[in-house]
């Protein structure tokens, strides 16, 4: 039995699979069906208006994006475990940066909390005008966009390195490793154009994401349907 055969089964393999799966549909609920629908682009007054109305389903966008968050740590455990004997010190970089990352997105979740306590009741906030408190918590869910593409950034890096790994560990199709490898470089150029080139950006998005989603989802269905590929290791 190989090392990593004794350190993680095939069912925990299929399950940080499923928990890959549900951040995908996570995130997909998150950003198109909350954000997407309650946001309108350069108006402040009405994405407030939005929120105001749909205080719930904001609210259930930022629970979506936690239990995000919560879902990663099986799976940064499960790849750690997986590829210590491959490459220990790329193994290593790729775990930092992906609880770097981890940290930078529950910590960004804050600003989402912003517009709806602008549009409670407290007495401090007669500070405000309507005009200045729909502009702030405007400005929070911009600050939010670009605080997920930084964290994005440090994922980047780990997709890239887990892309490298599972290509030499022969666990997974070296297929998966390539597209997970490509799914780094189009976050890693979608963060960099939002924060070098934010036109250049608006012209990438969302076609950039599509190889990501075509990465994480084909990686993810693998570790569900197959698991991982220990007979290799063992012989």
């Amino acid at each position: 039995m190989s090392s990593a055969t004794a350190a993680v089964s095939q069912g925990y393999v299929r399950f940080a699979g499923c928990c890959y799966l549900l951040i995908i549909a996570l995130g997909l609920f998150a950003e198109t069906q909350v954000r997407g629908s309650l946001i309108v682009a350069g108006d402040a007054s009405a994405t407030a208006a939005q929120i105001g109305a749909a205080n719930t389903l904001w609210r259930s966008g930022i629970v979506a994006d936690l239990c995000m968050q919560l879902l990663d740590i099986p799976i940064i455990v499960l790849f750690y475990l997986l590829f210590k004997r491959v490459n220990a010190a790329l193994n290593l970089a790729a775990t930092g940066f992906n609880l770097i990352q981890t940290a930078v997105l529950v910590a960004n979740k804050l600003t989402l909390m912003l517009p709806l306590l602008l549009a409670g009741s407290g007495a401090y906030l007669a500070a405000f005008s309507t005009e200045q408190r729909d502009a702030l918590a405007y400005l929070a869910i911009q600050l939010h966009g670009y605080g997920f593409a930084i964290g994005l950034l440090f994922f980047a890096l780990a997709c890239v390195i887990r892309g490298y790994l599972i290509i030499q560990s022969q666990f997974f199709p070296k297929i998966l490793g390539l597209v997970l490898g490509l799914a780094g470089v189009c976050y890693l150029v979608n963060t960099l154009a939002l924060l070098l080139a934010p036109e250049l950006a608006d012209t990438l998005f969302p076609w950039i994401m599509l190889p990501v989603l075509v990465g994480e989802l084909s990686l993810s269905l693998w570790m569900i349907v197959k698991g991982a590929n220990f007979a290799e290791q063992a012989a």
